[in-house]
This record gives structure tokens, C-alpha cells and sequence, in this order.
């Protein structure tokens, strides 16, 4: 059991990469990246994450279209505003974007302002939807080849890969689009997108078990980003407590706020902050693998303060998962096309 554990968290065989939001994907000089979210695959390059990172306010944009520009935000601004907004991004006649320019933290703020106050959708599935940010994965590994296999790193383009001295790590790009988001039971669905069939083929997925678990099952873990850094993986012991048929509302100033509801395990383990849309596994010993039950969604109001100092200084000892069992029809009819 100790090499499927391994194989969990090895580069080369796990199943849990991290999606995030890219600026200017194919620009190096002018790339960024925000709203990190863990995902796994699950076969024939279809992931699956948390939906309610989607309808969060990224605030600002790092960049924007010229052409979006003047045609959704540029006739809702008053003169004072379009001339602050001129004043902190540049136009790139042949990119044909407008960059942020070094802003400072009270002008970014600024800006923010302007755009709440016109209801200018900065939420995150906007941004993909506009084509503002692109959704990829990112893969690291140790070694400049894509699990190894240098026919098929060939195969990236050269902006989609890089060096990042850094962290010692050879970084791979790889396009995704939402699929759909069951915002009620906070699962998003993505697949990759733009990439060939052999890159897709080398990535590990975790197969779905769609049980319904009850309390003290067995060898059950959750599958997580490294507490210390952006690379690495922790598959560290969890328990499921309890189960609930789950109520909560989630804040959207924009769409309108929605109801998370449904089936929940109440889980007991380690959850670092940021390991949304990690996948929960056990050991299936007929199959003689781990296989994938649930996904981490929020942490639970179930808390322990450290030193009675609850300001700034809890430590959540438990959270709430999404059983794949409350989505498996849908699920299915994706995965069988």
C-alpha cells in the first residue's frame, strides 16, 4: 500500500495538478497568474475542481482588450475615471491591450472602486468567459521534460513552457475550459482544450468511486497541495465524522448570491489553507488502487484557537466535502462521450 500512497504524491503518477488564472498566457515578459485552485484529472483530459472560487470579484484586471474595453467598460465612465484609468495602464498598439503600469496599492484600490461602483463583472468565470484570463493547468517537474517523455514535450509551444530557477522546477502550461459548474454542490468540471492528444494521454487521473461512505472508513485520505510552498504534494489521514445534508449561501454581488445544498461528509484531518478542490481517496483493495470519492469544499465552522487568541489565529480542524456520488449522472454523461 505504501507505493500507491507514493505514486499519489510522485510527479510523475499523481493525479492532483493545480489550475489557475492566466494573464497574458503566450506573452512571458507580460504573464501572470492568480486564483490557485487544486484539481485532479479524472481521465480523457476532463478535471475536476471547486466551483465557488468562479463567481469570486477579482477586484481589477491586470489587462484587458483594447476592443473589450471600449466597448463594455469605456461608455460607463465618467471623464474623471477614464482619464485615472488612462493614467495606470498603457496601450500596446500591436497587441492591441491595455497593461496595468506598475500601479501602487492605493491606486489599484482606486480602481477596484471605479469598477464596483459601475458593476463592472470582474468574477473570475467573466474573465475566462472574455477571454481576459485563460484557465490552465500547471505542471512542474524536476526534470525539462514532460513526465519524461521529450517527443512529447517537443510538442508544447515555447511560451507554454519555462524554466523557473526558483522553485528548481520546469513549468508546462496547458489550456482548460469549464465544463460546468454545479454551483450547489460546489464542483466545477473543466477539460483541456488547444492541446494535442499525445500530452493528454500522458497525464495520471484517478478513477471515481461514486459510494456513498459512511463514518471510520478505512485508509481514507486527502490528497492536497504542499503546506509549504507552490510544488509538492501532502497525502496526509482523514476521517469522515459525520454527514449532513448541507445549507449555505454563497455571496455574488454580481449574478446574485446562490445555495450550496446536498449530501456532505463532515471530515476530521489537516486542511491547508488553499486546498479547495482536493480530492478525498480510499483504498479500494479489489481494485488494489485509491480511487477518488470526494472533493474538499469548505473548511467547517468546527474550529480549535490556539492560546485562546482567536484573533488571526484559528486552525480549522474540520470541513466539508462534496461526495461525487451528488453529481454522478451528470458526471457520467460527460465522461462517456
Amino acid at each position: 500500500m505504501i507505493r500507491n500512497k507514493q505514486r499519489l504524491i510522485d510527479e510523475q503518477t499523481s493525479p492532483l495538478q493545480r489550475i489557475m488564472w492566466a494573464y497574458n498566457i503566450d506573452e512571458p515578459q507580460k504573464r501572470s497568474f492568480e486564483n490557485n485552485i487544486c484539481a485532479f484529472h479524472i481521465g480523457n483530459g476532463y478535471f475536476l475542481s471547486v466551483a465557488h472560487n468562479l463567481r469570486i470579484q477579482a477586484g481589477f484586471y491586470k489587462s484587458i482588450d483594447e476592443a473589450l474595453y471600449k466597448k463594455e467598460l469605456f461608455p460607463i465612465l465618467d471623464g474623471s475615471q477614464t482619464r485615472f484609468l488612462d493614467q495606470h495602464y498603457f496601450i500596446d498598439e500591436y497587441t492591441q491591450k491595455r497593461y496595468l503600469n506598475n500601479a501602487d496599492p492605493e491606486a489599484i484600490q482606486h480602481i477596484a472602486a471605479i469598477l464596483k461602483q459601475k458593476r463592472f463583472d470582474t468574477r473570475w468565470v467573466t474573465l475566462a468567459q472574455k477571454k481576459v484570463c485563460t484557465p490552465c493547468l500547471v505542471f512542474h517537474f524536476a526534470d525539462n521534460a514532460f513526465y519524461n517523455d521529450t517527443s512529447v514535450t517537443r510538442l508544447f509551444a515555447s511560451e507554454r513552457q519555462m524554466h523557473e530557477p526558483a522553485i528548481h522546477k520546469y513549468t508546462f502550461l496547458i489550456e482548460v475550459e469549464l465544463v460546468n459548474a454545479f454551483y450547489n454542490a460546489d464542483i466545477a468540471l473543466y477539460r483541456i482544450v488547444n492541446t494535442p492528444r499525445e500530452i493528454i494521454d500522458k497525464i495520471p487521473y484517478a478513477e471515481i468511486d461514486f459510494e456513498f461512505l459512511d463514518e471510520g472508513v478505512e485508509n481514507f485520505h486527502c490528497l492536497q497541495s504542499s503546506p509549504s510552498g507552490p510544488t509538492g504534494r501532502l497525502l496526509n489521514e482523514a476521517h469522515i465524522e459525520g454527514m449532513l445534508d448541507h445549507f449555505g449561501i454563497f455571496q455574488d454581488e454580481v449574478g446574485g448570491n446562490y445555495i450550496f445544498d446536498g449530501y456532505r461528509y463532515l471530515v476530521k484531518g489537516y486542511f491547508r489553507f488553499g486546498s479547495s478542490g482536493a480530492p478525498y481517496l480510499y483504498y479500494d483493495r479489489l481494485r488494489d488502487k485509491y480511487v477518488v470519492n470526494a472533493i474538499q469544499s469548505e473548511a467547517s465552522g468546527i474550529q480549535l484557537s490556539i492560546k485562546n487568541d482567536r484573533e488571526g489565529n484559528f486552525q480549522y480542524i474540520n470541513a466539508i466535502a462534496s461526495p461525487l456520488c451528488i453529481i454522478k449522472d451528470e458526471l457520467e454523461k460527460y465522461l462517456a462521450q
